[in-house]
């Protein structure tokens, strides 16, 4: 019964219900009379109950039709705001930009700026924590982080990128040295297993493997877990700064040092083709960066 229940029967349904005329629901779903009646006598038949009490002039629901309206109400209501949320109305343009997390975070707060001077371009921002599934979309502006000495030829360099410990506000005034950073828990973001080694390594420290730490797999995630003082962490320079700016309560323990990595354009199809909205998106991403 299940599987073959029509949608079209249900809207025919809620709309005779709600109008108490089948003539008035056959104007608003845009059928005939006859075919709205039939649309009911199916789903009757399928459901092997009445569901309206039909006069010579007029037309009531039974108690089955009463109680199964609202149901059929609100399932219509679920799907009808489901759709316009997904598929409805939206900017004449949208481009759609994939990053990480971090670099999300840190872009969103400028975003205003590009808004202000295109109006009528939408932006959709998909992180790139599970790239096999948000390979699944068409995106227009993907941006990496990458080795500079290892690039490949087809990515544009945006901004080379600096390491820097944080702590919570609380813990960083007692750390004057690179040193005094191995007293602390550390945190270990995936995919950025060496920040700590880089960093420590600059000041010929080296990163003992006692203890099991903590690990997490965004840079977001880790900045949390340092403001709520659970350890240290060592991330890119200019996510710090904008945790920092808006408000997170934690600080800078360390001078920055080069991460040897930039930020990058991949290349998702000649610039020459793309849609003027993305090359105008990718002009001001540069000037931002």
């Amino acid at each position: 019964m299940r599987q073959n229940l029509n949608l079209n029967w249900l809207r025919s349904f809620e709309a005779a219900a709600r109008l108490l005329s089948f003539t008035g629901a056959s104007h608003e779903v845009s059928l005939t009379q006859t075919a709205v009646s039939q649309h009911i006598k199916a789903l009757e038949a399928q459901l092997g109950d009445k569901l309206f009490v039909r006069r010579a002039k007029s037309l009531q629901l039974t108690d089955a039709g009463k109680a199964y309206l609202l149901t059929v109400r609100e399932a219509l209501d679920m799907i009808d705001r489901s759709t316009s949320g997904l598929f409805g109305p939206r900017h004449a343009s949208t481009v759609v930009v994939r990053a990480s997390m971090a670099f999300i975070m840190w872009l969103s707060p400028k975003l205003g700026d590009f808004q202000r001077d295109h109006p009528g371009v939408g932006i959709k921002l998909v992180t790139s924590i599970w790239k096999g599934l948000s390979d699944q979309q068409t995106v227009d502006v993907d941006i990496i982080l990458a080795s500079r000495d290892h690039a490949p030829p087809h990515l544009e360099r945006l901004s080379d990128e600096a390491l820097v410990p944080i702590c919570g506000a609380g813990s960083s005034s007692d750390i004057a040295t690179p040193q005094d950073l191995l007293r602390y828990e550390r945190i270990h973001i995936l995919g950025f297993d060496d920040h700590w080694a880089r960093y420590l390594s600059s000041y010929s420290l080296e990163v003992d493997g006692s203890g099991a730490g903590l690990v997490v797999d965004t840079s977001v995630a880790a900045m949390e877990m340092v403001a709520a003082e659970l350890g240290c962490a060592v991330v890119i320079e200019r996510f710090a700064k904008q945790a920092i700016d808006s408000g997170r309560a934690i600080r800078m323990s360390g001078d920055p040092i080069e991460l040897g990595q930039s930020h990058y354009l991949a290349g998702i199809e000649p610039r020459v083709n793309r849609h003027p909205d993305v090359r105008a998106f990718e002009a001001w991403l540069r000037q931002v960066l």
